[in-house]
């Protein structure tokens, strides 16, 4: 009964770092989280700071706000072991989804495969990179159309109408990288002639062989 306390305790002590870590990644200040969540400002620091027990009424909002569940917010990280569980979602039309980022931070990772499907062009805030590894993919951005093969990289802000896919009737595999504006990829290339006045870079990364 004393080690099922033990570890109780140590897994509620971990929850004030992690809810600051989490806050800081985002970049919020706590009252900027405290008008999210209708939290204290009081409160949300004294629950970092571990002077205050965290209790499901309190956990609820913060997993909202920072868009985790409450098995991310208070599970702790196994120790001593390097490998990450991923867990792949489904999506419609047999689209696989595999989120490589366990928190959300200034960018969030995830691993695709792609099904075919018929374009919807949507709009939102923030800034996308995707990356092909396997297939071809097709992007449609505005008025223009890209294809994306292999070791290619595009980069694009999402308040540009868009949608992408596969190009053809096989699946492509990408990797995808989203966050807010600003956070934009350091590599860029000019685009070919055929593509005048892009609103998309397109490049390939240079070799890193050694």
């Amino acid at each position: 009964m004393d080690y099922v306390d033990a570890e109780l305790e140590q897994i509620l002590d971990a929850i004030g770092p992690r809810l600051r870590t989490l806050r800081r990644d985002r970049g919020l200040t706590l009252e900027a989280l405290a008008a999210t969540t209708g939290l204290s400002v009081s409160t949300l620091s004294r629950l970092e700071s571990g002077k205050r027990r965290p209790t499901l009424d309190l956990l609820i909002p913060l997993a909202r706000a920072h868009r985790i569940t409450l098995d991310q917010l208070v599970a702790a990280p196994a120790t001593g072991d390097p490998r990450v569980h991923l867990k792949p979602l489904r999506k419609d039309h047999g689209s696989i989804l595999v989120p490589l980022t366990q928190y959300p931070g200034r960018v969030q990772v995830f691993k695709q495969v792609l099904a075919p499907r018929e374009p919807k062009l949507v709009t939102h805030e923030g800034y996308e990179w995707l990356y092909v590894l396997a297939g071809e993919l097709r992007l449609i951005l505005g008025e223009h159309e890209f294809t994306v093969r292999p070791g290619e990289v595009a980069e694009f802000d999402t308040r540009e109408p868009h949608w992408f896919g596969p190009a053809n009737t096989s699946a492509v595999e990408i990797l995808h990288l989203f966050g807010p504006r600003g956070d934009q990829a350091v590599v860029r290339a000019s685009p070919s002639p055929s593509e005048a006045d892009p609103v998309a870079t397109v490049t390939t990364p240079p070799s890193t062989t050694s």
